[in-house]
């Protein structure tokens, strides 16, 4: 079934089009390519008319059909019949880094399976057998595995209770299930931008207006206009990713996670923690005592992931809360989803006992990826900015030239995926800025900056093409 994209919908995506030097029918055809790149209009989606696109975005017909004309020739955009114009991806679907086709995807920054998940997993079969009594519907999750994960968390200082916990199928849905719960059509949510765009789409789809706060991948958070924020417009939720935020790498200090809280509570505005990349430290040292954001459990949500400490494809997320918060979670959860697969929990539980081993195996393979991109950046593109990284799974990386989207086009011409700058915000910023995953290995980020390397040399000086010349428009 065709999706409609609406003419709404689709001006929002391509916010700032107009903004890059030279904008024309080239420049709004680059966005929405990469926007099919990215799968914000996915393969298939119907596009407005002409008409009605071009008086939502302020532009004549012509440069909407001429756009959309090289969008065609390209394969983006395919002419359906009874459907208009239907967006389309030339080469089929993106592979993994590994796949025979050669293609690289560093659109996703994730691992490979840490050493030991097959032994963890064949242990999980041998308990097995002992959870095929139930109905295999864990609404809060496996008792074995929240003991864990409480142990866990009591261990790095935040006394916790097995129920306390909820597990999911991931942090993107225990976001979700969050938001849903918690959040009322109309309500505010604050978000940090740049940030994690999957979190966006959790806090919209529940019917929040987003307030954006900064953070710089050289200086970190804003806290003044943060409190300014709170103060002034009171949300009801505030989401951050406090330790290697994606996408800038940097973590907050303890004094700054203390200040963020007591402004949070002082405008009655719950703390959405994500502490996904929490634990994938390289060099920063001894991680920040959590108890800053489990001091009032009210007033503070934390959730969590096996994906990107683990392997991404073991589908296990979780929520830590209050008991009356987790217990609302449970009543709210079927609406979405009726549990997380039993095995996956074994295998993390199975994996959680181990799990010291698990994270300095990440320390050294993640340290050895990260000075292999670094030097590969001085070497190739020395004159990109690459921030401090401590830890995390990617480097946020500037230029002087807003060519990010075009960056990201030329690279998948090359068989590179790579997000975007405008892809990690709310407005279609960024466009100096470029995401670059280290977590596929040494070898794989040499590759990936080859890449960009030889896209670069093309984009970076190249002259912003403007409308269309009239022999193409009448």
């Amino acid at each position: 079934m065709t999706r409609a994209i609406g003419a709404a919908q689709l001006a929002e995506l391509l916010s700032d089009w107009r903004s890059a030097p030279g904008a024309g029918y080239r420049t709004l055809a680059d966005r929405v390519r990469l926007l099919a790149i990215d799968g914000r209009l996915p393969a298939g989606s119907r596009l407005p008319g002409e008409r009605e696109l071009a008086d939502r975005l302020g532009a004549s017909r012509n440069t909407i059909a001429a756009a959309l004309d090289e969008l065609r020739a390209a394969g983006y955009v395919k002419t359906v019949r009874g459907s208009g114009s239907v967006i389309g991806i030339p080469g089929g679907t993106i592979q993994s880094p590994g796949s025979t086709d050669g293609m690289l995807d560093f659109a996703t920054a994730s691992s490979p399976a840490v050493p030991g998940f097959q032994a963890a997993a064949e242990r999980a079969l041998l308990r097995l057998p002992s959870a095929l009594g139930g109905s295999g519907y864990e609404f809060v999750g496996i008792p074995a595995l929240r003991e864990a994960l409480a142990a866990r968390y009591t261990a790095r200082g935040v006394p916790t209770s097995p129920s306390q916990l909820l597990i999911t199928s991931g942090a993107q849905p225990a976001i979700a299930l969050v938001a849903r719960t918690l959040l009322s059509r109309g309500d505010r949510a604050i978000v940090e931008t740049p940030g994690y765009p999957h979190a966006y789409e959790a806090l919209r789809a529940a019917g929040a207006r987003l307030l954006p706060i900064a953070v710089d991948s050289d200086t970190g958070w804003n806290l003044d206009e943060t409190e300014q924020l709170l103060r002034r417009a009171a949300p009801s939720l505030a989401y951050v990713m406090p330790d290697f935020h994606n996408p800038t790498g940097r973590s907050m200090t303890e004094a700054e996670r203390r200040r963020l809280v007591r402004a949070a509570e002082d405008a009655g505005t719950l703390l959405l923690v994500d502490e996904t990349t929490g634990e994938l430290d390289i060099d920063r040292g001894p991680m920040v005592p959590p108890a800053a954001f489990a001091s009032r459990r009210s007033s503070v949500v934390t959730i969590g992931s096996a994906s990107k400490t683990m392997w991404g494809g073991l589908r296990v997320g979780w929520i830590r809360a209050g008991e009356e918060h987790i217990a609302s979670f449970a009543a709210a959860r079927p609406a979405g989803d009726l549990g997380t697969a039993v095995f996956d929990q074994l295998v993390v539980t199975e994996l959680l006992a181990e799990f010291d081993q698990v994270l300095e195996h990440r320390r050294r393979e993640h340290g050895a990826a990260r000075d292999a991109l670094r030097a590969r950046l001085a070497e190739r593109l020395p004159q990109w900015h690459v921030p401090e990284i401590a830890g995390g799974l990617s480097a946020w990386v500037r230029f002087d030239a807003p060519v990010s989207s075009q960056l990201a086009i030329g690279a998948r011409s090359r068989s590179l995926r790579i997000a975007a700058g405008p892809w990690f915000g709310l407005d279609g910023a960024f466009e100096r800025f470029l995401r670059i995953p280290f977590s596929s290995g040494p070898e794989a980020s040499v590759r990936a900056v080859d890449i960009l390397a030889s896209v670069w040399a093309e984009v970076a000086d190249a002259p912003r093409t403007m409308d269309p010349p009239l022999a193409a428009v009448v």
